[in-house]
């Protein structure tokens, strides 16, 4: 609700920075990452955003919690090597649209009332939500490694203690 940039294209919406703080939790614990998930889901709902969306945003306890038990152990090594972040990220974004995907498919094709689509599944599920969110997924796991770094020691050792 705070963030600066937002883009919305029905069915797709994409608010820059959205996801850095799910990304950041994931360097935490898979406790820490499905809990603010899940948060973020239900302020989405208490602020009346369009039930589609508030499931899109529920969606995101898949990929937080695959992302966040494969960082349990890796996250140094993945933090210190650009390609393996990078490979990270790209990953955790395919995970991150498959789950949006199949919450838009199950409005698109009326399994669940509620969304009126014009345009096509090609277009409107597949290249505004499928490959519009790995590349938000990216750029926001970018924006959440940059923060995490910049913080150093810190962030480490807290992430340890919990």
């Amino acid at each position: 609700m705070v963030m600066p940039i937002k883009v919305l294209i029905e069915p797709a919406s994409f608010t820059l920075a959205s996801h850095v703080p799910i990304f950041f939790a994931m360097f935490f614990s898979p406790a820490v990452a499905v809990s603010v998930s899940i948060g973020s889901a239900v302020g989405f709902l208490l602020a009346g955003f369009p039930i589609i969306i508030t499931l899109r945003a529920l969606s995101h306890v898949v990929f937080a919690l695959i992302g966040a038990l494969y960082l349990r152990n890796r996250r140094e090594s993945l933090l210190a090597s650009p390609m393996k972040s990078q490979f990270f990220s790209f990953w955790i974004g395919l995970i991150h649209a498959m789950a949006e995907v199949t919450v838009v498919s199950l409005f698109f094709f009326g399994l669940i009332p509620g969304a009126d689509y014009q345009d096509g599944f090609f277009y409107a599920v597949f290249l505004l939500v499928g490959v519009g969110t790995v590349i938000h997924s990216m750029v926001d796991f970018f924006l959440a490694q940059v923060v995490w770094k910049s913080l150093g020691r810190r962030m480490t050792r807290l992430a340890k203690q919990i």
